[in-house]
């Protein structure tokens, strides 16, 4: 009898270092390729109704739809399809029901560190316990068992964390480019298809699109093509501007490129470029978000409390007047408001400027930071919840930040880093 195995995607849409699906192609004979979209909550303690919008906004939703149908066209060559159902009640209860109806022997499924993923997981193997279950992390550039420390040993700051991953870790392995498949599967749908949505916003930078296709052009571009990796350190703080930074972002929170990948790269230029502050750098930025991501593993749903894992007193509150004010871009701080007119209008921010938006949103606004966070959740393209939540902790005070308060100079960052005013000028005049 043929073994049929389901491929459940993720934030793991590519066929490059895809460790999982190489998994389970090699132990079932009919490989079904599943998408499942949803509209789940993370946040589980604040009032979503407030914040006036839906979980994802319109640039994400673009940049997921293109990233969809480039896996969907890579899996065509391989003779496979990828097919999209819509969530119903539940992931979890969409994929039970497709497991009991076509009499699915194994399933797999990229690791990942959100709470919510590593629920659904957990949930589905409690309800189905005599399927195979495979999966593999290829998210991240260390296996929990290649940290130096137990997670519950993990240290609460970044400094000491690097320092110990980057003298006793070996970084996984990278996973070769999944170039054949076994056939597909015609299966009984037990869930509705989902409707494409059409590409409800256009990219203003030309060149973020979604998929893998489009994520190795990019990081060609950014080290082979340019060489700008070789200044990175230097252009990293600008507001502005496609080449000032990598972009990669966007690409690793879908899953259309692996960290992995991307430090391996880093590693080939320095060995054929040149090897200096900037290349490490960029990995030192990968490493931030390693870190990120297994503190959220480590602190659990305590990611998203406003008091924070070590529950810090903090006195913030929610006023709609002073929220609204910020997410239109009309605080009167022009260089927040600059920032803020450039995110809804563009899904993407720089570092610098969300750390300066952050900060405008704890100090001086003394709002709720988890608003602030649902709301970059709305619109960033590069969404990541463990980056995301972590980095708002962090600026309220309440996470991973050893001074246990960061509050920035607007004057004098907006002196520093826009002296001409001239990024100020092309966003608040739009």
């Amino acid at each position: 009898m043929s073994r049929i195995g389901i491929h459940w995607f993720r934030k793991d849409l590519r066929l490059q270092d895809n460790e999982s699906l190489q998994a389970l192609a090699k132990s079932v004979d009919h490989v079904i390729c599943v998408y499942i979209h949803s509209s789940q909550n993370l946040s589980p303690d604040i009032e979503y109704s407030l914040c006036k919008h839906e979980v994802k906004g319109n640039h994400r939703k673009r940049f997921l739809r293109e990233s969809l149908d480039d896996l969907n066209k890579s899996l065509e060559a391989l003779g496979q399809t990828l097919i999209e159902l819509d969530e119903q009640h539940s992931v979890v209860a969409a994929l039970v029901e497709m497991v009991k109806a076509n009499n699915i022997s194994a399933i797999s499924c990229e690791w990942h560190c959100g709470l919510n993923e590593r629920t659904q997981w957990e949930v589905l193997k409690e309800s189905l316990p005599d399927l195979e279950f495979i999966q593999c992390n290829s998210s991240n550039l260390y296996d929990q068992s290649g940290l130096p420390f137990p997670l519950d040993e993990l240290p609460d700051t970044f400094t000491p964390f690097r320092k110990k991953v980057e003298k006793r870790s070996t970084r996984r392995p990278i996973c070769l480019h999944v170039d054949s498949l076994p056939p597909p599967y015609s299966m009984k749908e037990t869930s509705s298809r989902a409707k494409k949505e059409n590409k409800e916003s256009q990219p203003h930078y030309p060149l973020l699109v979604g998929g893998e296709s489009a994520a190795k052009r990019q990081l060609d571009y950014y080290l082979w093509d340019t060489d700008l990796l070789s200044n990175y350190k230097q252009t990293r703080n600008g507001l502005d501007g496609w080449d000032f930074s990598s972009k990669l972002s966007a690409w690793l929170a879908h899953g259309c490129i692996s960290p992995t990948t991307v430090a391996d790269a880093i590693t080939e230029y320095e060995h054929q470029r040149t090897k200096n502050d900037s290349t490490y750098w960029l990995f030192f930025e990968l490493l931030w978000r390693e870190f990120f991501h297994w503190q959220h593993v480590k602190n659990g749903v305590s990611s998203f409390d406003k008091a924070g894992p070590k529950q810090l007193e903090i006195t913030s509150h929610f006023d709609q007047s002073k929220y609204d004010d910020w997410c239109n871009g009309t605080t009167g701080y022009d260089i927040v408001d600059a920032c803020m007119k450039q995110l809804n209008q563009t899904g993407f921010m720089s570092n610098r400027g969300r750390q300066l938006v952050a900060s405008c949103f704890v100090h001086e606004l003394n709002l709720d930071w988890r608003y602030g966070a649902t709301y970059f959740e709305y619109q960033l393209i590069d969404f990541d919840v463990a980056s995301n939540y972590g980095n708002w902790q962090y600026l309220a005070g309440v996470g991973a930040d050893p001074r246990g308060h960061r509050q920035f100079n607007l004057v004098k960052q907006t002196e520093f880093y826009d002296p001409s005013r001239q990024f100020i000028q092309q966003w608040l005049v739009k």
